[in-house]
């Protein structure tokens, strides 16, 4: 997030002497990104946040991928998913590669413990839920359609206000950014965005515990996740400022772009990563051309793969499509609408389609967990010739 945020006590300058009333040192951290060169953060802690009680390991949580499978078109209908878990252990990983892992969850449990991915950022799309993200950074409220972006190393806690909850977590090691074709020079938004900085919401309040017990942050790296326990409330932090913090970006504020003729699905893109981008599907209106055909042409992905998450049922070119569902393109083999699809679009005006898309550069392979309720007849939806 190219943009300063601040909250709570700070010193006039950063690394001289900050005292707490009793006179004792708060404890600066600095919170940096490629090595000191990317975007950072710093924090006054009430509290030595290096010490830890104890730890106890949790497990492998490696992410297993089939080693090959055929090539195909998918449909997935995950609201045929039952509850399970909270916001951390009930992800199921459905897909993936070295540079993002997509996480389905329908949430059953509030977290009853902090969570950190010290190794990478994390998009959360919240479908139907709402609530409170408690973080080192402050307090963010969340509703429906948010994107909660999280930079790794962030320690913090999701509490829903009832549940249960669907939710995305597409995780990468790399930087989730904006796309910086909407930026300039100096990182502010251009006219031509399909957002501005008002749209993003960084943390509010930032309360403050200064509490001594037992306190349980789960950590994952390497592939494990561990259980650390600290002796003090992990958001001990009385002030802090930078470039790094988790905000949200709600979907229905992105404004879509329009054209006289269909237009790209990079008029769509949210946000990027490494490897990957999202994109944001939302009400519109269509091309005004007037003998436009509005549903999208036939496209050959020949060097990325594409996932589509429907919020909705409402996409006209496709078949079959139910809220919670979703296609999987891979390339290597040409999608677009299905038969009918095309001529029933035309004199269309507006799409009410809402939805949540990940193109991939390297293919994404599927995981060894049973898929949510796979419809196997997808690929036959695109036949006109029947034996």
């Amino acid at each position: 997030m190219s943009r300063y945020h601040a909250l709570g006590q700070l010193p006039k300058k950063h690394h001289i002497q900050f005292r707490k009333p009793d006179g004792s040192l708060y404890v600066e951290q600095l919170v940096s990104t490629h090595g000191f060169s990317g975007p950072m953060s710093t924090l006054y802690h009430i509290n030595q946040p290096t010490e830890v009680k104890g730890w106890e390991d949790w497990g492998d949580v490696t992410v297993k991928y089939l080693e090959s499978e055929p090539l195909r078109h998918r449909h997935l209908k995950t609201a045929r998913m039952e509850p399970k878990g909270n916001a951390v252990t009930g992800r199921v990983p459905l897909m993936g590669n070295h540079d993002v892992v997509w996480y389905q969850a329908l949430i059953a449990e509030q977290m009853p413990y902090f969570y950190k991915d010290a190794e990478g950022d994390e998009i959360l799309f919240v479908h139907d839920g709402s609530g409170l993200m408690e973080s080192m950074y402050g307090s963010l409220r969340f509703s429906p359609g948010d994107y909660i972006v999280i930079p790794r190393g962030t320690i913090y806690k999701l509490t829903f206000d009832s549940l249960p909850v669907r939710m995305l977590a597409i995780c990468t090691p790399g930087q989730v950014i904006t796309p910086k074709r909407y930026r300039n020079d100096y990182g502010q938004f251009l006219e031509h965005a399909p957002f501005k900085e008002r749209d993003f919401h960084g943390p509010t309040e930032l309360p403050v515990y200064d509490e001594k017990g037992d306190f349980q942050v789960l950590i994952r790296a390497r592939n494990r996740l561990v259980m650390y326990t600290y002796p003090f409330h992990p958001l001990d932090v009385v002030g802090w400022d930078g470039y790094v913090f988790p905000y949200t970006f709600n979907i229905n504020d992105f404004q879509p772009i329009v054209g006289k003729v269909h237009m790209p699905p990079p008029i769509h893109q949210t946000f990027q990563g490494q490897g990957f981008v999202i994109c944001s599907f939302c009400p519109r209106m269509l091309d005004f051309h007037p003998e436009a055909i509005v549903v999208p042409y036939v496209h050959s992905n020949v060097d990325s793969d594409e996932i589509l998450y429907y919020c909705n049922d409402k996409f006209g070119s496709r078949r079959g499509i139910e809220e919670g569902s979703i296609t999987v393109h891979p390339l290597g083999i040409p999608h677009g609408p299905q038969p009918g699809a095309m001529e029933a679009s035309i004199g269309a005006k507006r799409t009410e389609e809402l939805a949540v898309m990940l193109d991939s550069y390297a293919p994404l392979a599927c995981t060894e967990q049973p898929p949510a309720c796979e419809n196997h007849a997808h690929w036959s939806r695109w036949q006109t010739h029947r034996s």
